[in-house]
């Protein structure tokens, strides 16, 4: 294919992870070759099943699922990185992840911190809600609703004043005790969008650093944004990635209340589908201008040659529609210049449940007939979520783009 200056193809550089696991790309595609399923039981120290699972589905305050896919092992050198203890201990373990694994895939690009320009490279991350540590640390300043509940509940349980004022004294140090006190680091440490500036900080890029928020499409949905900076000329190297740690309650009694888990198995496309498993991970990717890439002898592990982003319009904000999906596949099938019919295998999204897989399937089928009538044939179709579960934030970054490096020619 010819390069076309106007629309130039954006290579894949250098990429890191970290997935229910697996920490690296050997480990993850080791998973995936063997169909490893990543799902067990919540630990005791992410979510107590005893206060908030109920074989219920009514229960408003519980969920009814009681597995996940959960990441292990992850530890942030703030140390070795040279982040003060403080700063580390008053930030969202997001902050860290995303930052350890963007640096993954800076190295695996062949570089280091300093040894790129900086005044154009940017970091572009999909989150959503940060994390559920920042969740759990805000509870800390909620401490005088909780006192006041405390001193209510004591007058209607007639307690001695001085009774009621001990327990609220002793109440005040158990509750806070966990809890990581307020420092000049809280707020950005607690903050989503300080995720991709705490990139940019350590790494002192200059061409810009946000975080975009897209629900479960945020982490392509980041790769499409720094796409588009490296298409259209405003930055010349881009870290994006996704990241998502989030299986608290908030998500997990939320989700039970749309319906979407599963009880049992994830069956993805599949006439048994009943929802999906949560999970949690977080994936990054360099970017460059496939051009500049090979003229500076970078590795190419593959090329993003077309993208394209839709919504849903009125159809409803948990209902998908199958005409906006297959709308978004042919633009990206016009911009890298293939024809939407030509579509042989889809990487999908995959949540395995009854509403949004069939739309998915009608959305793809419908973009394979946009030029008329085709000979019937098959198209593959796949979700990894199978394996690791549906990781929400990050679960575009975390699919199989590519096999390790060692498995590949260099481009």
């Amino acid at each position: 294919m010819t390069e076309d200056s106007t629309n130039p193809a954006i290579a894949i550089v250098g990429m890191s992870m970290w997935s229910p696991g697996a920490h690296d790309l050997q480990g993850f595609w080791e998973n995936v070759l063997a169909r490893r399923m990543q799902f067990r039981k919540f630990p005791e120290s992410r979510m107590s099943l005893d206060d908030y699972w109920s074989a219920s589905p009514d229960d408003v305050d519980k969920t009814y699922a009681d597995r996940g896919a959960f990441m292990d092992g992850f530890e942030f050198d703030w140390v070795g990185r040279r982040i003060p203890e403080r700063t580390f201990k008053s930030t969202d373990l997001t902050h860290w992840l995303a930052l350890e694994t963007a640096l993954g895939a800076l190295t695996d690009a062949g570089y280091s911190r300093g040894s790129v320009p900086t005044g154009r490279s940017a970091a572009i991350v999909g989150n959503s809600l940060t994390g559920e540590e920042s969740r759990m640390w805000s509870m800390r300043l909620r401490w005088p609703y909780v006192k006041r509940a405390l001193a209510v509940a004591a007058e209607a349980r007639q307690l001695d004043s001085s009774v009621a004022d001990a327990l609220a004294e002793t109440m005040e140090e158990v509750y806070k005790g966990p809890l990581v006190e307020p420092s000049e680091d809280t707020r950005a440490g607690m903050l989503s969008n300080t995720i991709a500036g705490r990139i940019c900080n350590y790494l002192d890029f200059n061409g810009g650093g946000y975080v975009v928020d897209g629900a479960c499409a945020s982490g392509m949905l980041a790769v499409a944004t720094a796409a588009e900076k490296l298409a259209s000329g405003a930055a010349d190297f881009v870290l994006a990635g996704g990241v998502d740690v989030s299986l608290d309650p908030l998500e997990l009694v939320g989700f039970a209340r749309l319906g979407a888990l599963t009880r049992g198995d994830m069956n993805v496309y599949d006439a048994s589908r009943s929802g999906f498993i949560p999970g949690e991970g977080c994936g990054f990717v360099a970017l460059k201008r496939l051009e500049d890439a090979r003229a500076d002898g970078d590795y190419v592990y593959a090329t993003i040659r077309g993208w394209g982003i839709s919504t849903d319009g009125k159809g409803g904000i948990t209902k998908p529609r199958a005409e906006t999906q297959a709308e978004m596949i042919r633009r990206a099938y016009s911009r890298a210049g293939f024809a939407a019919s030509e579509v042989a295998f889809v990487e999908g999204h995959g949540t395995g449940t009854p509403v949004g897989d069939p739309v998915e399937l009608a959305g793809v089928q419908q973009a394979a007939q946009t030029d008329g009538p085709v000979e019937a044939r098959s198209i593959g179709m796949t979700s990894l979520k199978s394996l690791i579960g549906h990781t929400k934030a990050a679960s575009g970054i975390t699919a199989p783009h590519s096999r390790p490096r060692s498995d590949r020619k260099s481009v």
